[in-house]
This record gives structure tokens, sequence and C-alpha cells, in this order.
């Protein structure tokens, strides 16, 4: 299983680039023919002299996923819509979800792909057409009862909140609550 967090904060965390590494790295670690493919690629750009660009990260990905006999390769990559997204050029979200799309479309029987994110146009517009299966929470009362439970532990347990008025504690409550979908 290989697992990778979008993360808003972090550049590395937000491109193709930065996913494919992260890829290679953890399929690498977790096993000696993987790792033998990303030990030839390391030799072929001078064992990290040269950085190898995307085509051969990707060709090194495929051929890892290629390989035979091995066991299910489940691959996740968590909170795609923290990926940039700019209108005009081909973002690091479009190319991110583009790696998906070239993933899927390699048809192998063992990997399977979760991508995760709220429900944003151009992701779900995306993954439509490559997905077998969509779950979607957005708008799900467990996740918002969820969400309110959160805010009222938060109101009644903060040290300041607690001195508030309890109209005022009940307003936060239930402002913050019915703004939960991010409205």
């Amino acid at each position: 299983m290989t697992y990778f967090y979008c993360d808003f904060r972090d550049p590395k965390k937000q491109d193709v680039s930065g996913l494919l590494v992260f890829l290679l790295s953890q399929l690498s670690a977790k096993s000696d023919p993987c790792h033998d493919i990303v030990s030839s690629l390391s030799s072929e750009y001078d064992d990290g002299a040269r950085q190898p660009n995307e085509e051969a990260l990707m060709e090194c990905l495929k051929n890892m996923l290629k390989i035979e006999g091995q066991p299910p390769i489940y691959i996740i990559i968590d909170t795609a819509d923290e990926c940039p997204i700019a209108s005009g050029v081909e973002s690091p979200r479009d190319r991110v979800l583009a790696l998906v799309a070239k993933l899927t479309a390699l048809c192998l029987s063992n990997v399977r792909i979760c991508v995760t994110s709220r429900p944003e146009a151009d992701i779900q517009a995306s993954l439509e057409s490559v997905a077998s299966h969509s779950v979607s929470l957005h708008d799900q009362s467990g996740q918002k009862n969820d969400i309110a439970d959160y805010i009222k532990f938060v109101v009644h347990s903060d040290a300041n909140m607690r001195r508030w008025r309890d109209e005022d504690k009940q307003l936060v409550i239930d402002t913050l609550s019915q703004r939960a979908d991010g409205t």
C-alpha cells in the first residue's frame, strides 16, 4: 500500500513529481523487485547526481506495477483538492488527475487506486470517466453530526469559551454546524 497526502503547506506534496517520487520510494521499500527497478533508474541518472524527469519516473512506476506475481497494490491519494489549480495553464491538480487517468488506463488487475477529495467540480469531472466506484460523504448526515459534535466539544472544553454566555456558545455551535459544508 502506498499513501500520498496532498498537503497545501508543502509544495513537494502538491504536484505529480512529488507524487511519483513518493510512490516509487514506498513501493521500492516494500519489494525487492521494485527496489531493483529504482536502483536501475538511479544508476541511469548518475546515482542521484541528476534528477530523472517525470516521464522517466512514470516509466519506472509502470515497470513496478507490471511486475508479475505481485500482491495487490493499493495507491491512495488523499486530499487531491489541496493541489493548486490555475486557469489557462496545466495546474499541479490537472497533472495529478492526469496521472490517475494514466494509471487506470494501464488496466492492471492487481492495482487499486483511491483518490479522496472535497467535491470539487474539476476533480469529479476528471475522475468520473476512470472511476469504477464513487463514494460521496458530502451532505451525509453522519458526517454533519460528527462535525457538530466536534464543534460542541471544542466550545464546551475550551477554557476561554467556557466563560461565554450560553446563548453565545449556542450561536457559535449553530452557525459553524450549518456551515460545515464549506459555504
